[in-house]
């Protein structure tokens, strides 16, 4: 019988909004942890999360991240459960009850909209900023929020997956709590951490596959939560224990783990990351700026996203052929988003530089071919 084709010899290139791509050398050793753990001597799908082997990847992984975005000491991490979803209800149980002002809402496109109809089951919300009857082509200036100090918390998405918007700057006052969905571009960049009460993030984009997501909280944001939430959704049982107050994704946490080593070890920090990042998406934007406008960039220049980059073609029926013959060429995941459509191109870590230097070939020859 044949062996599984091995992660060396996998043809296409994977550009999909999540799960993204994962760092080719945490593939090879993900491959070796499904059969066994070296220092165990177990699969990494058998292992128990009661272990102290595993107390020691959670122990690992906090000091990893700690350092990668340099936080002080007063923030816990966590690695939870029901990903950024269960987060859009977990922030405002945890923050709304004793607050009379409304809460501070951001609706920047598909995923900052999934938010704020969770915050409103908890209380007031005054969303600042809403671009849907423009499609969400744009992100607003700092002259175009206003922001009261009375609110119990700003929330805002840093990244909108589906749009390709990212918001290259923090929002907000420092003495309201900035709460940040930064499910998309997390460890991506340097992200000034410490200015932040709060920060989520999935990992199915940058950090690992899906099943886990890391929260990071200050302690003080705790104080005056509410003493009747359930367990699960207490950020207080999450700290008490360690990240372990009921069965854990110990191989998902295991992956972010890798993850967290290799931007460490191999790329050299996140400011290292960042460059690549720039790097690859400015190949692919400086195509899409080309003066025929084959390739129609979606957001306004200033707001475009180092995560996705989201285009269109002239029809949808070119789409289709573009998306055809992308396929056929060994690029996966290049299609939109169902709720908008168009291309996506997902340039998460782990998409390499000549990975995006392929697809930039590819969609030059494609658009040569067309109108020839």
């Amino acid at each position: 019988m044949k062996s599984h084709q091995s992660v060396n010899q996998r043809n296409s290139l994977n550009f999909s909004g999540g799960p993204g791509a994962l760092p080719e050398p945490v593939l090879q050793q993900v491959q070796q942890a499904i059969i066994e753990v070296p220092e165990v001597g177990l699969s990494i799908l058998g292992i128990s999360h009661r272990s102290d082997w595993f107390a020691a990847v959670i122990t690992e992984l906090e000091t990893n991240i700690q350092s990668l975005l340099n936080l002080p000491e007063n923030y816990h991490i966590l690695f939870l459960q029901g990903g950024a979803t269960q987060q859009f209800s977990m922030v405002p149980m945890t923050l709304r009850p004793q607050a009379v002002s409304p809460a501070e809402y951001l609706h920047t496109g598909y995923w900052s909209g999934k938010a704020i109809p969770e915050a409103m089951r908890k209380g007031a919300v005054r969303v600042l900023w809403n671009e849907v009857d423009n499609n969400f082509r744009r992100l607003p200036t700092d002259n175009e929020l206003s922001f009261s100090a009375q609110a119990p918390y700003l929330h805002y998405v840093s990244n909108e997956t589906v749009e390709g918007l990212q918001f290259h700057r923090v929002l907000g006052r420092d003495d309201v709590p900035r709460i940040c969905d930064m499910s998309s571009d997390f460890l991506s960049r340097p992200c000034e951490a410490e200015r932040f009460s709060l920060i989520y993030a999935h990992a199915q984009k940058n950090i690992g596959p899906a099943g886990v997501t890391v929260v990071i909280i200050r302690d003080e944001l705790l104080k005056n939560a509410p003493d009747d939430l359930p367990g699960f959704l207490d950020y207080r049982s999450h700290i008490q224990a360690h990240s372990i107050y009921n069965t854990p994704p110990v191989f998902a946490i295991y992956v972010v783990l890798l993850v967290s080593r290799w931007l460490i070890n191999t790329i050299g920090g996140v400011a290292r990351m960042a460059q690549i990042n720039q790097n690859k998406a400015e190949l692919i934007y400086k195509l899409l700026d080309t003066d025929n406008n084959f390739y129609q960039g979606r957001a306004d220049a200033g707001d475009r996203s180092m995560m996705n980059v989201a285009f269109n073609l002239s029809s949808p029926e070119m789409e289709q052929t573009f998306l055809n013959a992308a396929q056929a060429a060994g690029f996966s995941g290049l299609a939109g988003h169902r709720s908008i459509g168009g291309i996506r191109a997902s340039i998460y870590n782990a998409v390499t530089l000549p990975a995006v230097k392929k697809l930039v070939d590819f969609m030059d020859d494609f658009q040569h071919k067309q109108i020839r």
